[in-house]
């Protein structure tokens, strides 16, 4: 091996890492099922972390410039996908409200359409006879 070839799975593995980042914000958080669990990005860290391994393995069997640089190559690709694992599950929860009920607690009286376009008041379902309670589901989403 030429001692002046270039580290290439090194510096792909590096390039990937950076385009996951990247594309996460950029294209993959426009669709639903890459959104909400950003399995692309992990699929394309994944493949950077074995580029990453891959090119620090050859650079060891070079001088020790080349083990420092790749040191500090992978460790950067590694950084950049403890960012974005970081970003996309701890960074990015709702922080909670201050006027949200709590679990189990009596929610408040409300009144809203029926698919009949006739009102229908919370507090008209549970004193229904024969009721034992109502159970409210809130969808997240739009369509």
């Amino acid at each position: 091996m030429s001692d002046r070839s270039l580290n290439w799975p090194l510096w792909t593995g590096l390039a990937l890492s950076v385009v996951a980042l990247f594309s996460y914000a950029l294209f993959f958080y426009r669709f639903p099922i890459t959104r909400d669990v950003p399995w692309l990005s992990y699929l394309l860290f994944a493949i950077a972390f074995v580029l990453l391994i891959a090119g620090v393995r050859r650079a060891f069997a070079g001088g020790i410039g080349r083990r420092i640089v790749a040191i500090v190559v992978a460790v950067i690709g590694v950084g950049l996908a403890v960012l974005f694992v970081f970003g996309v599950t701890v960074g990015s929860r709702v922080p909670t409200s201050a006027g949200v009920p709590a679990v189990g607690a009596k929610a408040p009286d409300f009144t809203l359409l029926d698919t009949n376009r006739k009102p229908v008041a919370l507090s008209q379902l549970v004193a229904a006879p024969g009721s034992k309670g109502v159970l409210l589901v809130f969808y997240r989403g739009y369509w």
